[in-house]
């Protein structure tokens, strides 16, 4: 039986009027729907942004320990359902298992982070220029933030968002993606179990032209206050865009075209094990994923040598089993991915054998992906700073490589594509690891790992095309979901003004000795 599933708005379940269905389907066995996803229109959208508008302040009211409580709960109760909601992500969008139950245990990691924040919403005590004052600042809910997120990690990405939100006091609208509606309606249930009140965290399930009409119309009306948006760099234009008309800064997670820089010293073994993980685990599928080897001339022929031999042995399968990737997450990835392969040309060189989807006309080895999207991993040598395959994103299992002599070039080979989300270094020389962690735009770099692997602690997040330089995770997230408040109390029974009635104490500017 195929379950058939909506919004939910102030607890309530709701259609919408739009009437339109999805069906989600398993991109391993694409005659298995997963679930019918009953779509909503815009004007769901924005009534969830007003009653999430409605109930903020209640929230808000409750105090942040006890906050940090409910959130431990809802650690706790993904923690006990952790190998259900695997096993359904793994189902809905063909994520290995094996990597499913690590996104799943982010979210507990989120959880367990941030139940210590409720009792850590510091502000500061201010000392003021004037006597018989005291200046305070203090963190505040922005108030209602809207959450729109990709599938590609429908579960893990998204608690990065709402944990941090629901903690400061905000209430939120979720929109996650349709092709990932299955298993983000089932976190929304760990949640709401948790005791949230009704209104608190709203899930709308529709499209992105149809929430970009609500989101509009919620901004215009003054019910969202803070956007998070996790997608491609096209669309986070459009939401900045919006969001500026409004006087609103959005939190913007976008795509990259993730760097690694193997250097002449580096454990060559180690850096192909990076590459292998980085370049085609989640098949490809992640913001993170390797984008380009930059491999130095001397150990260049070694690393690809190497490089091919991991790839040809790595196994492509069935995502429940032990694979290093399965399918691509949806028909709509497939044929850009098929867009992608176009872009190989002439000077350069597939090193990794067959390309395209695997059929029983184009098998990988044994495996003939009969009734899935599934696909040949793709290395590419001979790429070029001018080739779109250098410089534009690929959201799926090709990875280019080109080579360098000076570290100097090489960082500005990193810099070129004007992405700036991860990036990574094999070197055993401190020096270099440090002048290229100094030279590299992307907000995160790696040393002797690969370009994929958050930890929930630490601030996660991009510049130039991927992402306005907001971050994601650990305490830096709360900046995006509190505002600071300044309180200055003059309690000395006179009007004391800033700047003008200062006590000064004069010095002899003469004396010498």
């Amino acid at each position: 039986m195929t379950d058939e599933i909506v919004s939910v708005i102030g607890g309530k379940q709701t259609s919408g009027a739009s009437g339109d269905v999805y069906e989600s389907v398993n991109p391993a066995r694409l005659d298995e729907v997963v679930a019918r996803v009953r779509l909503a229109d815009a004007e769901t959208f924005s009534s969830a942004c007003r009653t999430a508008s409605a109930a903020q302040a209640e929230w808000a009211a409750v105090p942040a320990p006890v906050r940090g409580r409910v959130i431990a709960s809802v650690g706790r109760l993904v923690e006990a359902n952790a190998e259900t909601l695997a096993r359904l992500v793994t189902r809905e969008i063909g994520k290995p298992y094996a990597e499913a139950l690590g996104e799943v245990r982010e979210i507990v990691d989120t959880c367990d982070f941030f139940l210590g924040e409720g009792r850590r919403l510091y502000g500061q005590t201010v000392p003021s220029e004037m006597s018989d004052k005291s200046l305070f600042t203090f963190r505040v809910p922005v108030g209602v933030a809207t959450v729109i997120t990709a599938g590609n990690f429908p579960v893990a990405v998204p608690s990065w968002y709402l944990v941090p939100a629901l903690l400061a006091g905000n209430a939120v609208v979720w929109k996650p993606a349709e092709y990932a509606a299955a298993s983000a309606h089932a976190l929304y249930r760990l949640f709401a179990a948790a005791g949230l009140p009704d209104g608190v965290l709203n899930l709308v399930l529709t499209d992105g032209a149809t929430a970009y009409r609500g989101l509009e119309t919620a901004l215009g009306e003054g019910t969202v206050h803070k956007v998070g948006f996790t997608g491609s760099t096209e669309v986070g234009r459009r939401i900045g865009e919006l969001c500026g008309r409004h006087l609103q800064s959005p939190c913007l997670e976008l795509g990259g075209k993730n760097p690694m820089v193997v250097m002449p010293d580096a454990d060559l073994d180690l850096a192909v094990e990076g590459a292998l993980f980085a370049g085609f685990g989640t098949a490809g599928q992640r913001c993170t994923s390797l984008g380009t080897v930059i491999a130095h001339e001397s150990v260049r022929e070694e690393f690809l040598t190497r490089y091919t031999r991991a790839v040809a042995d790595a196994v492509v399968g069935d995502p429940a089993g032990d694979v290093l990737c399965g399918p691509l997450l949806d028909e709509r990835f497939a044929a850009r991915f098929e867009e992608y392969l176009g872009w190989i040309e002439p000077h350069h060189t597939v090193v990794s054998g067959p390309t395209g989807r695997i059929t029983p006309d184009n098998p990988r080895g044994s495996f003939t992906g009969e009734g899935g999207l599934y696909y040949h991993p793709v290395v590419v040598d001979g790429v070029r700073p001018g080739d779109r395959l250098f410089l534009e994103e690929t959201f799926g299992p090709i990875v280019g490589v080109t080579g360098f002599t000076t570290l100097e070039e090489a960082i500005g080979l990193a810099n070129r594509p004007g992405y700036g989300l991860s990036s990574s270094i094999y070197t055993t020389d401190p020096k270099s690891a440090f002048r290229f962690r100094s030279g590299i735009g992307a907000g995160m770099v790696s040393v002797n790992n690969s370009t994929s692997g958050a930890e929930a602690h630490l601030p996660f997040g991009g510049n130039g095309k991927s992402g306005n330089g907001s971050r994601q995770s650990g305490v830096w997230v709360l900046d995006q979901f509190t505002r600071w408040q300044a309180l200055n109390w003059d309690y000395s029974g006179k009007l004391q003004k800033a700047q003008m009635d200062v006590a000064e104490i004069i010095p002899d500017p003469d004396f010498r000795l």
